[in-house]
């Protein structure tokens, strides 16, 4: 199948290009608050984990006000996505212009397991950070932007299942925060991956 980023007609979605991530619009001194928070966030998280620190922690280390912090970014999970915006995008450029075969030019079967791939070292890198802006609030997983990209982009790989939607969001199903965070202890990564590209290849393999 000719490699579309718009998807196949048969998949119906917006085009992969305009479900990307877009970088946030706002004026020099929003941005330079915004950057000392995050810088402030990554920080902390990455000394005393994210369920220790607080957001007045953060707001402290940012040296910005707590009403500031609460506005822009509403609690600790809202913090947690805008941390997660600019690696999410790293991906997402990967997936649309970089080279094969997590980008366009390599057959679905691999563009499937590139991404099942790629995808998991991005969750396993910020594990508590993803699990903690996918569980905020009940189905706050699928109302996240880069959640669509992502079904999106499996979805195309797919075409020619009777129904790819849903396939893709079985297989994106393996490879939530919560679950994913669950299962490690007990499994190891080299088995999850291993799993996890097994049932990518059985996808593909049944797309006929």
């Amino acid at each position: 199948m000719h490699e579309n980023l718009n998807g196949p007609q048969s998949v119906s979605a917006r085009p992969l290009e305009l479900l990307r991530t877009p970088p946030p619009r706002e004026r020099a001194d929003a941005a330079r608050n915004r950057a000392a928070v995050l810088d402030a966030a990554a920080r902390l998280f990455a000394e005393h984990g994210v369920a220790a620190v607080s957001m007045d922690q953060v707001a402290a280390a940012a040296g910005v006000g707590k009403g500031t912090l609460f506005r822009r970014f509403g609690d600790k999970a809202g913090l947690a996505v805008a941390l997660l915006d600019a690696r999410e995008r790293v991906l997402q450029e990967a997936i649309l212009h970089g080279p094969p075969p997590l980008g366009p030019g390599a057959p679905p079967a691999e563009r499937l397991t590139a991404f099942v791939d790629a995808y998991l070292d991005y969750l396993l890198e910020h594990l508590d950070l993803v699990r903690m802006s996918e569980t905020s609030t009940p189905g706050a997983r699928y109302r996240i932007g880069a959640y669509r990209f992502w079904h999106r982009h499996v979805a195309i790989q797919l075409d020619g299942l009777p129904d790819p939607d849903h396939a893709a969001h079985t297989l994106l199903a393996a490879l939530a925060a919560e679950h994913v965070a669950a299962l490690l202890p007990e499994l190891g990564e080299p088995r999850m991956r291993t799993g996890l590209r097994r049932l990518a290849v059985n996808y593909s393999a049944s797309r006929g």
